[in-house]
């Protein structure tokens, strides 16, 4: 069986290494593709050797650019690889435009697809993501869920049955892999993070876009630093943002983007989380921390049920919530949060293709 992997960005890349892991342990050819959407090295190309991930085979470099840009970008220099390569499967990750853009060439080439992470939803269009979820999981062929709720919502949309395959969160697999390491590596101690801190990361457009928005972020941020230590590796588009508004986020250690190892120090140490990631929303939840996500919704509602995660839109009250934040004596997970997802999402494929 041959594999084509296309990643794009760096929330891609923790859920493609221990489904390629899997891969090498089962004798399966796979090609790795990056489209180069995140093109930084702290975004991208860190993640590769920090995750134990070969080098991708291509990249597509399609550097940055609009929604649209990237999606056309990825369209018209997927098509050649896939009809090159001519894999038994394409395997997309997320949410991610790469995702959306590699899905539709393959579908119109007669590639068969399979989602990794499908059926996740936040109900709001205004998303980018949602509409690459849609899409995604419309024209997939295999729909590799990482909860239960989301193979109730892919049913709910008229998904037959047999093309739905719960598999567990390789995010997971990810985060219990990179826990040695992250251990060692000491980085939280070096930036000040001592069990009192919060990790804070900030991305999406409605949080930072709108500079009342972003202000309001700014003083409750500042406000926490008053208390405890506030670490934020912030995303470029996001300093850029800052530095635009002129604020100072006082007291708080801004930083660049850093390697996984070392966030996930910062994370796994922290009294709580406040970010608008997805993926830091089912961490948190792995690793029994309080996260508060800035968000009106979440596509991720298992980290809510189940988890440590609570959304809130109220920034005055972000303070105090995260104040009272306690931590539980120990995680609960979800079914399929173990560490062995990978492994079920190479033996869906195996079974898929003979089946």
């Amino acid at each position: 069986m041959k594999l084509l992997h296309v990643v794009g960005a760096r929330p891609n890349f923790p859920k493609l290494a221990p489904v390629h892991r899997a891969g090498v342990r089962r004798g399966v050819t796979q090609v790795v593709v990056h489209t180069g959407q995140h093109y930084d090295e702290n975004m991208s190309g860190a993640f590769f050797r920090d995750l134990g991930i070969p080098e991708p085979d291509i990249n597509l470099d399609v550097g940055s650019g609009s929604h649209a840009v990237q999606t056309a970008r990825i369209i018209e220099r997927i098509e050649p690889v896939l009809l090159e390569q001519r894999p038994d499967w394409l395997v997309v990750y997320g949410d991610v435009n790469s995702t959306m853009a590699a899905t539709i060439v393959a579908s119109k080439l007669g590639i068969r697809t399979a989602h990794v992470e499908a059926g996740l939803r936040s109900g709001d269009r205004s998303m980018p993501e949602e509409i690459n979820r849609l899409v995604t999981d419309r024209l997939a062929d295999l729909l590799l869920t990482p909860s239960r709720d989301a193979d109730v919502q892919l049913r709910a949309e008229g998904e037959p049955a047999h093309e739905i395959v719960f598999v567990g969160n390789v995010m997971i697999d990810s985060l219990f892999h990179a826990l040695p390491r992250a251990e060692a590596t000491g980085f939280a101690a070096r930036v000040g993070a001592d069990g009192r801190h919060v990790a804070v990361t900030l991305h999406r457009p409605s949080n930072v876009d709108d500079p009342e928005r972003l202000r309001l972020l700014v003083r409750a941020l500042s406000t926490l630093a008053r208390e405890r230590p506030v670490i934020f590796p912030a995303h470029p588009r996001t300093k850029a943002r800052l530095d635009a508004l002129g604020e100072s986020l006082e007291g708080v250690t801004l930083l660049e983007p850093i390697a996984y190892p070392e966030m996930l120090d910062v994370v796994r140490t922290a009294h709580a989380v406040v970010t608008d990631s997805g993926g830091l929303q089912e961490e948190t939840t792995a690793l029994g921390v309080p996260c508060f996500t800035l968000r009106p919704n979440t596509e991720r509602p298992v980290t809510i049920t189940e988890g440590t995660n609570q959304l809130v839109q109220d920034l005055a009250a972000l303070p105090a919530l995260v104040s009272a934040a306690v931590r539980p004596s120990a995680p609960k997970r979800p079914e399929g949060w173990d560490g062995a997802a990978g492994d079920r999402v190479i033996a869906a494929l195996l079974e898929a293709r003979t089946g």
